[in-house]
């Protein structure tokens, strides 16, 4: 029995909605670059990519004031700094994403997906000028519906505002959805949202298990959703 089998028995769900940067591509390299060259403008020395992974899931403010906190815990930074630190880290990651690349197994999910005539989306923290683009860039922009930035609704993930309103969008109730993601925050609005949710094992999570926000399925590839 397939992963979609298990969480939807009797027919397909209507709607899949997917978070961005851990589930869908590996935007680590390319965030880490941005990251870094925002430091070292700033006269610092380098995250790297190691630090920098633990830090993606909260959309790149929040990013940003970890990177000049150095850790997790961002309470101690100056507002004034990280607005200017985050106007240097978004032209910086304006400059291209050749180092992001898709996960196996997620194009021909998606590909799959499309063609039993459910309807996709992208939930995603990352702010909305940088998805469309990155999703065309990457060749999957075709697949999706709808999609919601970080900053296209007042609140983002793990607000359940974006599944919501995707929802709405879509006509459809929560028990047609699927959410798919890698991390804490989209687990949490998947199930504010009252719909099932499944996490990725291979994604970012802050350093941390999925297993440990009890999702409807963990996964280590999308391709075990679909039929063998």
């Amino acid at each position: 029995m397939n992963g979609l089998q298990r969480l939807f028995p009797e027919a397909l769900p209507r709607l899949v909605m997917f978070d961005l940067d851990g589930t869908l591509v590996d935007s680590v390299p390319d965030l880490a670059a941005a990251i870094d060259a925002m430091l070292l403008q700033l006269g610092r020395a380098p995250a790297g990519i190691v630090r920098v992974r633990d830090w993606i899931g909260n959309g790149a403010p929040v990013l940003v004031r970890r990177a000049l906190a150095g850790q997790m815990d961002h309470a101690g930074v100056d507002a004034g700094e990280a607005e200017h630190a985050l106007g240097l880290f978004m032209q910086a990651y304006a400059g291209g994403h050749a180092l992001t690349t898709v996960y196996p197994g997620v194009a021909p999910t998606l590909a799959w997906l499309k063609a039993q005539g459910v309807t996709l989306a992208v939930i995603t923290n990352k702010p909305e000028r940088f998805v469309e683009p990155l999703l065309d860039e990457l060749g999957l922009g075709s697949h999706f519906r709808w999609i919601v930035g970080g900053d296209t609704l007042p609140r983002q993930k793990p607000d359940p505002a974006g599944l919501l309103h995707v929802l709405r969008l879509a006509e459809v109730e929560p028990a047609q959805a699927l959410f798919v993601g890698d991390s804490r925050n989209d687990i949490r609005a998947a199930r504010a949202a009252g719909v099932a949710c499944i996490g990725l094992r291979y994604g970012y999570n802050h350093g941390e298990p999925i297993e440990n926000e009890n999702p409807d399925l963990v996964l280590d590839d999308l391709r075990e959703l679909l039929p063998s």
